[in-house]
């Protein structure tokens, strides 16, 4: 695999760690249960994997990513400001 691939791949791996981050232990370990079980889920436990997933700020992921792998800035200044920070 050349260079840079692997080099997106481990910068998008840190940026999912950083949102992963943001849930509690027990959360962490309910969201893992839920995925492992995966189309054996009940509706009400659908309903508490996307409410976990959501807590993951999955918009902000995706522009954070965006931003990550972008030549120029992404429009927005909440986003633009969140990159200067690293």
């Amino acid at each position: 695999m050349p260079f840079l691939k692997l080099l997106a791949v481990g910068q998008t791996v840190l940026l999912a760690r950083r949102h992963f981050l943001q849930l509690d232990d027990r959360d962490r370990r309910r969201l893992r249960e839920l995925v492992m079980r995966g189309k054996a889920m009940s509706p009400a436990e659908r309903d508490e994997l996307r409410h976990l997933l959501g807590k993951l700020e999955p918009a902000a992921f995706a522009f954070a990513t965006a931003d990550a792998f972008s030549p120029v800035p992404i429009p927005g200044r909440r986003w633009r400001q969140r990159r200067r920070r690293r």
